[in-house]
């Protein structure tokens, strides 16, 4: 009999189910059913995070004048810090108790939060830290994404799961490319907008777009009651066992797998996934503060300008994640993640100032003698006539440093577009391989948790820097992180195998 795989790193890509899968069609409906709920979720997921990701810093100038861009990277990072949080968590219970349970009341979090979101302007001080709460409370509701990536992995068999990973990866890119794109057409409502005084509600640019991420998570919350089952089938796609407590359903998880989970490649995994995850965070973080410096962009131009750019980013991602389920059969799961490295490597190193053009200063005394307001007052007592727009004097690096060219910054954006969406999907489905057919929630929660500590650790090291050295310090320092990351993997390769090839375990 031959292995169903030439080699320990091509895991084809499923073009017909075999035998042992599904055996009652009734079981194969539910069971992608299911799956299709999990694109949803994590569909929902990326647009309740970037549907207002462009916005975050004008919203945060308009409800607290005394934050700062360094203050930015906190709220960003809240963000990421929640999921970090939650995600073991949520990936324990998902062990132990259906599924539905830790999803259902983490996507029930995230809907408050959105709504604590949309209202964070109504105290009157401290704002930036309501501000602060309530992203950090969105990614706590975030991390039911280790479930839904431990489910997708269990109920998925090892030919169909990078196909599957690829797909939830393309939903995942698809909420990238709404969230942006919403929040640009909701930006045509202005920063003033209407108030419904019903609610105290001030429905504006800046609000709209969370309390839409919160119709969302109805619709989301509705699906996973109603419609997700609990389905776990091994490498080869059969069904296992499943016991019933009352009307619930529960895996067994006493079946496990012959033979000990690689812990080293564990580890790699996730150092791996934390650079990845790190990278992008620097790059979604800084690219509202670089454009509205460089390009001397005003707020509302900044929020949707950038908000284009991320859905074309989000395209590019969606035809990357079919091209990578074509080209991983072909060369393999680990080949796709070094090149994926090495194009965000060179995104990066194109964002590097050079030249003798220099950005405008905004001079603070142009700063201050502007009239900013600070509430939503629909009738404010006199008109904004003019925003200074360019690069901060206090920032002393914008009087020495090259400015970017948009060139340049177009430039990295199609090549980090390209880059980090095949690291990001190689990374778990190799991960979700290298653990085999045992639960993995707990093991998919730190996966997500190292991610999370990514989008902590990014935002606040790149508005650090960015502030205080400028962005050729930043991006030097980046692309020594992702040359980092490209030695790691070269020095582990032969490590990162699925792990029914490690034992030698899968034959037909």
């Amino acid at each position: 009999m031959s292995q169903l795989m030439d080699s320990d790193d091509n895991t084809p890509l499923i073009k017909g189910y075999s035998d042992n899968i599904d055996t009652h069609d009734g079981e194969y409906k539910s069971r992608w059913r299911s799956i299709r709920v999990m694109y949803f979720t994590m569909f929902l997921s990326s647009v309740g995070f970037t549907i207002v990701i462009t916005s975050l810093w004008p919203y945060l100038q308009k409800v607290d004048d005394s934050a700062t861009a360094s203050f930015l990277g906190w709220v960003v990072a809240a963000y990421s810090l929640g999921q970090m949080l939650a995600s073991p968590l949520f990936g324990l219970w998902s062990n132990h108790r259906p599924r539905r349970e830790p999803l259902a009341c983490s996507i029930f979090i995230n809907l408050a939060a959105n709504v604590y979101y949309a209202y964070v302007y109504l105290p009157t001080s401290e704002n930036k830290y309501h501000m602060l709460a309530a992203r950090a409370l969105v990614g706590f509701g975030a991390g039911n994404v280790a479930v839904v990536r431990s489910y997708v992995a269990g109920a998925t068999s090892l030919t169909e799961r990078t196909g599957a990973m690829a797909n939830m990866s393309a939903c995942q890119a698809l909420g990238f490319i709404l969230g942006p794109a919403l929040q640009a057409g909701l930006s045509f409502i202005g920063e003033e907008g209407v108030r419904v005084g019903l609610v105290e509600l001030q429905l504006n640019m800046y609000t709209a777009p969370a309390l839409l991420a919160a119709l969302f998570a109805i619709i989301n919350i509705l699906l996973v009651l109603v419609v997700l089952r609990e389905h776990h089938v091994d490498d080869l796609g059969r069904h296992t066992t499943t016991i019933n407590y009352g009307s619930e359903e529960r895996l067994d998880v006493s079946q496990e797998t012959e033979g000990g989970i690689d812990q080293i490649a564990v580890l790699t995994s996730n150092i791996l996934f934390f650079i990845i995850m790190f990278i992008f965070a620097v790059f979604e973080t800084i690219a509202t503060p670089l454009s509205m410096d460089m390009f001397s962009w005003t707020r509302q131009n900044a929020v949707l300008y950038n908000g284009v750019i991320l859905s074309c980013i989000g395209v590019e991602s969606i035809l990357v994640f079919l091209a990578v389920k074509v080209v991983s059969q072909r060369f393999g799961d680990r080949p796709v993640l070094l090149g994926g490295l090495v194009l965000i490597f060179c995104g990066f190193f194109v964002l590097l100032p050079w030249g003798n053009h220099y950005p405008k200063i905004k001079w603070a005394d142009v700063q201050n003698n502007s009239v900013i307001h600070k509430t939503f007052d629909p009738a404010p007592t006199s008109n904004v006539s003019f925003e200074p727009t360019g690069c901060p004097a206090e920032q002393t690096w914008c009087q020495y440093t090259p400015a970017v060219h948009l060139a340049q910054f177009f430039t990295a954006d199609v090549l980090i577009g390209v880059g980090y969406p095949a690291c990001n999907v190689m990374s778990y489905t190799l991960y979700s391989k290298i653990l085999g057919s045992k639960p993995q929630g707990v093991y998919m929660g730190w996966l997500t948790a190292s991610g999370s500590g990514a989008r902590t650790l990014g935002p606040v090291f790149v508005s650090q820097v960015y502030t205080n050295l400028g962005p050729r310090w930043a991006f030097s320092l980046v692309c020594g992180v992702v040359l980092g990351a490209v030695l790691i993997l070269a020095a582990l390769y032969h490590r990162l195998v699925a792990f029914s090839v490690r034992y030698s375990r899968i034959r037909v």
